[in-house]
Formats: structure tokens, C-alpha cells, sequence
């Protein structure tokens, strides 16, 4: 018999259990949605609840910001935990230490806003609308608007939800969807597309894309990873995305990942696992066997602000006696404090032959320091290196002048990195990162990291 889906059920259901309750058409959207998710959470019908859900979930999506706002304050401040509740429970269970009592304790600190939350993900379209909610709060939070009650419990209930053993991989090319190929030029967030010519020459036959789905947004990709097949590591982002193509991938023996996108705000900082390039990895073995190289070329974009951050704060030993000498020669002046921050904020250093070459050592080591975690005693902080650490990569390799585009100079002075996957050292790799936050690094890269006293007298100060 021919499958019915899941969300055409709960639609029917919807359909069916909106009888059941009288919906107030007359009063403000803002307080109708509130009004009816104190009717959702005390509800027991499936049918009239998944009415409701579907009620509260069409409402929101129709609500302006003003409206929007004061909603999403009624859920922050209402369906809190009872603290009354929580301390009797904590006194029986403190002194009976019985299972059952723990179990109450466990009840009541949960708020019931999470139940709330639940409810409405049973709603047609319903996981989509929570999604697009967490995203409206995160961009609210940032006015300090007290939303953080309930950016907490989504973020919570969609990590549990969107975990890795629900995603799905699919390969995209030119025969794909035309709707998700509009949302991969749309959702490109490190190279932007430039339109249909450009996409299809990232699914040429030397590229490979792949995209992974959850079954609650099977139209709505979550991630997309963009692979070019190459021989060698690649040191330079323009060939990758502006080289017309080379007719195949038989001559390949490397896959480069060179853009990894987050499609969906409204995930922001939820983890999919720490495997995502791994599962890719393995795609590309079973359709290439002959690759035995698999690495990325990635930005780095926090080393700027780092680095002037530590420049700014007076850390000691920013330059070494040789480097100084040697900007001191390309400028034709002395090198004085504040000078190689001042330098560095304008165009002069890479639009002057002699003063690029002059930046290239510092700045090269100043970011395997960067990269390495070793300064001021907060680990690895630069997002794109966590992300590929925790999922068992090695930093191998720095590009000096990798991306000389605008955005590339404004994040990292057009430094890239290589992160290499060895499929046989990607466990071991990541459960040391997890462990200890220490990275795997190349000995090229570690020496450089390691080069001089920056790193060790930031380390005694804490810088």
C-alpha cells in the first residue's frame, strides 16, 4: 500500500481536532498565541492539541516584530520551573534519597516551557517554525530583550532533536532540485556564488557537493559541504572556485573541502557530531578509490581581531629582532611601538612588494600561534579550527596569501590553513582534542608555533 507520510497524518489530525476548540479572532495576535499556548500545555487530546499547535504555530509565523517580541517575552517569563515545587522536592529527595522522589525532584525542575515546546514541534511545519524561532531569538538576545530562558530550552530540545543519528547525506549535482540548488547559491556562506554559472562550475566533474538533511526539513538542508578534486594540497582559494574545469577527476588524488556552509541560524551552535567530514570521507572513498588525501582550505577568521587585540594589550615580544630589522628595511623607517598594528590596519603592507614580504614571517608565526591554542590560556578559540579539531583533523599546513579578497584580508591578512583528515587518525585525533583541547598539529606548523618567546611568555602572563 502506498506510504502516508507522517506530516500528511498529523495535518489530518490538525484538520480534524480544530473543531474541538473555539479560536477568539478578535483579540491582539500577540495575546491570541499566548492565550493559546495555555491552552496547548494543559490540553491531554491529541487531535485538539495538535489543533492548537497548529493554530499557535500559523499565528507566529504571521506575527510582526512588535507582537513577535512580546510573545517570545510571554514564553521567557511564563512556564518557568515552581520553585516551591523544586525546594519540597529537593527536601524529600535529600532525605529519603528514594528513586522515586528523585524522579519528582527531576519533574520539577523541568519548566514547563520545554513541554510547551514539544507540543508545538507536533504541529504540521511545526519543527521549522521552532527553528525559525530560535533565530528570532538569538537575533533579539543580542538588545538584551531576557529571552534567555528560552533560548536555552530551545537550544536544548533541537540539540536532542537534530543530533548526528538523524542527518542524512545526499550528493548534489546539476540534476538535483532546483529549489535546493537555489538554497546552495543562497546558503553559501564562506565563497559566495555568483550565480547559475558559477554553481554549475562547482558541480563540475573535478568538484563534489553534498548536503545533509533532517526528516522533520526534508526540503531545507542543513549543511553544505563543497569538495574540489585536485592533485596536491591546495595553498590558494581562486583556483579552486574561478579555474574552469579540468573535464573529470581520474588525475585526482586529493579532496579539497573548501566550504563548509551552516544553512540554518536557527541551529547556530547546535553540534551535529563530530564526524560530519568523516561520513563525507567515506562518500568520496567509495566514488574515488584512487584519493588518498583528504584536507581542507579553510579561513581563519579570528586571527585579525586576535592579533590586534594582543597588540592593543601590550603583550611582549610581538616581533622578533630579526623580523623588526627586516620591516625596519622594507619601510625605510624605525619600528616603533605601534607601528606594526598601524601597518597592519592599512592597505600599505600588501600593496607595497618589499613590506608584504617584510609581514609574511610575523604573521605566519603569529597565527600557528594563533591556531595552536598556546596564548592566554583559553585553548583553541577560532571557530572553523574547533569545528575541524573536534571532528580529528591535524592543522598540516599555513598559505601565506591563500585568499587575497577583501573579506580574506579582513579576517586573517590572507592567510588560510590546511586541516588534514587521516581517515586511520580521525578518532584518536578527536578524542584527544575533546580530552585535553590540545590540537594535532604538523611539525612544520608546531614549529612554527613554537618559534621564539611569544608563546611562552604569553603562556606566564596569561595574555
Amino acid at each position: 500500500m502506498p506510504r502516508i507520510s507522517l506530516s500528511s497524518m498529523w495535518g489530518r489530525i490538525a484538520d480534524g481536532g480544530r473543531a474541538l476548540f473555539n479560536m477568539p479572532e478578535s483579540r491582539p495576535p500577540a495575546e491570541l498565541a499566548a492565550m493559546l499556548c495555555d491552552r496547548l500545555i494543559s490540553t491531554r487530546g491529541e487531535a485538539s492539541g495538535t489543533a492548537l499547535a497548529r493554530a499557535v504555530v500559523e499565528l507566529y509565523g504571521h506575527l510582526d516584530d512588535t507582537a513577535r517580541l512580546a510573545f517570545l517575552q510571554h514564553l521567557a517569563t511564563h512556564y518557568g520551573p515552581d520553585k516551591v515545587a523544586i525546594d519540597k522536592a529537593a527536601d524529600a529527595f535529600h532525605e529519603t534519597g528514594a528513586f522515586d522522589d528523585y524522579l519528582t525532584l527531576a519533574r520539577a525542575m523541568e519548566a514547563p516551557r520545554r513541554e510547551l515546546l514539544g507540543r508545538m514541534n507536533m504541529a504540521p511545519g511545526g519543527t521549522a517554525a521552532l527553528v525559525q524561532m530560535r533565530r528570532h531569538v538569538l537575533n533579539l538576545m543580542r538588545k538584551g530583550t531576557g529571552l534567555q530562558p528560552l533560548e536555552h530550552d530551545l537550544a536544548t530540545l533541537l540539540a536532542t532533536w537534530f543530533n548526528r543519528g538523524f542527518l542524512q547525506i545526499e550528493r548534489m549535482d546539476w540534476r538535483s532540485s532546483a529549489a535546493i540548488l537555489e538554497k546552495l547559491i543562497e546558503y553559501e556562506a564562506v565563497h559566495e556564488i555568483d550565480g547559475w554559472p558559477d554553481l554549475r562550475r562547482r558541480l563540475a566533474d573535478d568538484r563534489r557537493c553534498y548536503a545533509f538533511f533532517h526528516p522533520a526539513l526534508p526540503d531545507e538542508p542543513l549543511i553544505f559541504v563543497e569538495v574540489a578534486l585536485v592533485r596536491g594540497l591546495a595553498d590558494s582559494i581562486r583556483p579552486l572556485i574561478d579555474v574552469p574545469s579540468n573535464g573529470g577527476a581520474g588525475d585526482a588524488d586529493t579532496a579539497i573541502f573548501y566550504s563548509i556552509s551552516n544553512c540554518q541560524d536557527g541551529l547556530r551552535g547546535i553540534s551535529f557530531g563530530n564526524f560530519l567530514i568523516k561520513q563525507v570521507v567515506f562518500e568520496l572513498q567509495a566514488d574515488l578509490p584512487q584519493l588518498t588525501t583528504f584536507a581542507t582550505l579553510s579561513p581563519i577568521p579570528g586571527f585579525r581581531a586576535w592579533l590586534a587585540r594582543l597588540i592593543r594589550t601590550g603583550s611582549p615580544a610581538i616581533l622578533q629582532p630579526a623580523e623588526r630589522e627586516r620591516l625596519k628595511a622594507a619601510s625605510g623607517r624605525a619600528v616603533g611601538k605601534g607601528y606594526f598594528l598601524r601597518l597592519l590596519e592599512s592597505d600599505a603592507w600588501h600593496e607595497d612588494g618589499p613590506l608584504k614580504e617584510a609581514v609574511r614571517a610575523p604573521l605566519m608565526r603569529l597565527c600557528a600561534v594563533y591556531l595552536s591554542g598556546s596564548a592566554g590560556g583559553k585553548g583553541v578559540t577560532d571557530p572553523v579550527a574547533r569545528f575541524h579539531l573536534g571532528n580529528g583533523a591535524r592543522i598540516e599546513r599555513l598559505n601565506w596569501w591563500g585568499d587575497p579578497t577583501a573579506k580574506g584580508i579582513a579576517q586573517s591578512f590572507g592567510l588560510m590553513v590546511n586541516y588534514l583528515y587521516d581517515p586511520a587518525r580521525i578518532e584518536a585525533q578527536h578524542e584527544a582534542f575533546v580530552r585535553d583541547g590540545k590540537p594535532a598539529m604538523s611539525a612544520v606548523v608546531k614549529s612554527l608555533a613554537e618559534g621564539g618567546t611569544l608563546a611562552r611568555r604569553l603562556r606566564l602572563i596569561g595574555a
